[in-house]
């Protein structure tokens, strides 16, 4: 019973209910893969061997994050009372969990194809590399959006064995909508991030030009997601769902400014999530009808 609870309190720690936000584009790599290479939809083994795979990689990736970044946590009101600096969980706990997320990626790639298995060492690093690089360069934004867009390539890598333009296209898309919204959420931490001294495009460039630049990173993924539009086999049914999208991301950027964050919460999390599966729902949609 013991084991439970700290599992428990360590799948909250990393809230383990937000990989929801993450597979739809996972699911869209793999889905826009296999019929564009093969002319059929994945498999259910190949979609639940994905669904491992992103659990494992989020899983590992969020609990190396708080282990990381445990002592500046511990200083930032916003962030002290998270699972280790508030002692709920010990760093012990913490890599154990680690350990055991990183082995069940490595067996769903072995479970997909032996390109998923020789790109997991890219996979790892950046999973580990992204949480240190706000301490010495104001791109970490980016480098988050690149490590989480690995999921969608990864899902396309997964059903095709390959890498081509199209998963290049859906990869850049998905790394730019994150990086931009990274760069929102940074933005309540521009003071406290300046008097550490850690790095990023809030605390370089200011909050409103921060704001901007977020903004021309979703251009970059409303040219992405219109883009694969013209590429893909893709009709009506995923244009609505881009369409949709596009309102969606329009809306987050008018609810937060740099005179008020208030609604970021809102922003990051509600409102990413819903538009991640409505650009799936929609493509699916497509497909099948």
């Amino acid at each position: 019973m013991e084991l439970l609870k700290r599992i428990r309190l360590v799948l909250d720690m990393i809230k383990f209910e937000h990989t929801i936000f993450a597979l739809p584009f996972a699911y869209l790599g793999a889905v826009l893969g296999s019929i564009e290479v093969h002319g059929t939809l994945p498999t259910w083994a190949q979609i639940g061997w994905i669904t491992l795979a992103m659990a494992g990689a989020r899983s590992a990736a969020m609990a190396l994050n708080r282990i990381i970044d445990r002592h500046i946590d511990a200083k930032n009101p916003r962030t002290a009372n998270r699972h280790i600096p508030a002692g709920i969980i010990s760093v012990a706990f913490a890599w154990g969990f680690v350990i055991i997320s990183f082995i069940v990626l490595f067996f769903a790639a072995a479970k997909l194809n032996m390109l998923a298995v020789k790109l997991l060492p890219i996979a790892v690093f950046f999973l580990v590399f992204y949480s240190y690089t706000k301490r010495f360069t104001w791109t970490c934004h980016l480098i988050l959006g690149i490590t989480t867009a690995l999921g969608p390539l990864g899902g396309w890598v997964a059903t095709t064995g390959q890498i081509d333009g199209m998963g290049l296209v859906l990869f850049a898309t998905v790394a730019l909508w994150i990086g931009g919204f990274d760069v929102i959420y940074a933005c309540q931490d521009v003071e406290f991030d300046k008097k550490e001294k850690l790095h990023s495009i809030p605390v370089r460039f200011g909050v409103k030009h921060a704001l901007t630049i977020s903004s021309l990173m979703h251009v970059g993924t409303a040219i992405g997601l219109i883009t694969l539009l013209f590429l893909t086999r893709l009709h009506i049914w995923y244009a609505v769902g881009v369409i949709i999208a596009l309102i969606i991301l329009i809306y987050e950027h008018m609810i937060v400014s740099a005179d008020d964050l208030s609604r970021l919460n809102t922003a990051f999390f509600t409102m990413n999530g819903i538009l991640s599966v409505i650009v799936f729902a929609f493509t699916m949609m497509d497909v099948l009808l």
